[in-house]
């Protein structure tokens, strides 16, 4: 019988590495493993819906499920997860020295709706007393000119977002004092280059991240999977062979890390981290499945509610394709 052909966009991670290479297959499926950064795979999925089955940022996902005719289903894999309090930058200059200096400022986004600015927002509202709509928000790009908001977005009225101008980038208007601080995934340009005249605004985020963490349990997810509901709804089976080989393709990531005879990446005390992450979060840090991240899922289907970017607040079984929420068991 012949295996059914997928394309698949996705960036190169130690975690879908195995997938790229072949080493691991999906039960049933060709998969045509399209490596590209993040922003490109989004870009062209959102728009065109050029791909099977995709990467996707979880907040861009969650405002997908209010049109009309939602173009995707998701699969509880994550791909990317990341501490987010390491990506807000400042200006030295902005009088900024905690977080409620924030209050009252022009914030940067490259996109409101982006996954890493809704976690940063809510963990500023949540922990740190710096409402939503108590600054301006100043969408664009960061680096290069002309960026525009993925999704067409309809916020709440006091929720502030301004265009920056079509030549302008974040990273300069940064530099330059023209807005105060930055909310963003990328480290942008100005902070290795601006001479401290960027700065973050918690320089000890390690062990900030790590407080968070202690007290909530949570490991922010950015990215989940998606697929084209359409081919989901002809080839149901397609959800649990997936998400099946994803999990497969991170256990050997897992054993990687683990790796004494050589190090596979070039970090010299990666076992340190490794123990140290274990004793900190548990063998499997970064899980996968609905049961194992509710906790995580419903703080940020939270925030995105609040924030103004879902209609409603949404249930985290209410993203993804039932088939994933059990596994077989001998």
């Amino acid at each position: 019988m012949a295996k059914l052909k997928l394309s698949f966009g996705c960036w190169n991670y130690d975690r879908t590495r195995a997938l790229m290479d072949g080493t691991v297959q999906p039960d049933g499926i060709d998969l045509n493993y399209l490596n590209m950064p993040v922003e490109e795979t989004f870009f062209r999925m959102l728009r065109n819906q050029e791909f099977d089955v995709a990467e996707m940022s979880l907040s861009s996902y969650s405002v997908s499920l209010f049109k009309e005719d939602q173009p995707f289903i998701a699969i509880p894999v994550f791909p990317s997860r990341f501490f987010r309090h390491s990506c807000i930058f400042v200006n030295a200059d902005a009088g900024i020295k905690e977080p409620k200096d924030l209050i009252g400022k022009r914030i940067g986004v490259p996109e409101y709706q982006m996954t890493a600015p809704v976690w940063i927002r809510g963990i500023l509202s949540d922990h740190y007393n710096v409402p939503v709509d108590s600054v301006t928000y100043y969408s664009g790009g960061e680096e290069t000119p002309g960026r525009d908001e993925k999704l067409k977005l309809s916020l709440p009225a006091n929720i502030k977002v301004e265009p920056i101008g079509p030549t302008k980038t974040l990273s300069q208007m940064l530099l330059d004092g023209e807005i105060d601080a930055l909310h963003t995934a990328r480290m942008p340009s100005s902070f290795l280059h601006g001479k401290g005249k960027v700065q973050r605004l918690f320089p000890n985020f390690m062990e900030v991240e790590r407080d968070y963490y202690r007290k909530t349990k949570i490991f922010p997810i950015m990215h989940t999977l998606v697929i084209r509901r359409k081919l989901y709804e002809e080839n149901r089976w397609i959800a649990q062979s997936l998400f099946k080989a994803f999990e497969q393709a991170q256990k050997i990531a897992y054993e990687d890390l683990r790796e004494t005879a050589a190090l596979k990446t070039m970090m010299p005390w990666l076992l340190a981290d490794m123990e140290n992450v274990i004793r900190e979060m548990g063998e499997d840090y970064w899980p996968y499945g609905l049961e194992r991240n509710q906790e995580t899922l419903q703080t940020f289907l939270r925030y995105h509610h609040e924030q103004g970017l879902s209609k409603r607040l949404l249930k985290p079984e209410e993203l993804f394709a039932p088939e994933t929420f059990e596994a077989f068991k001998i």
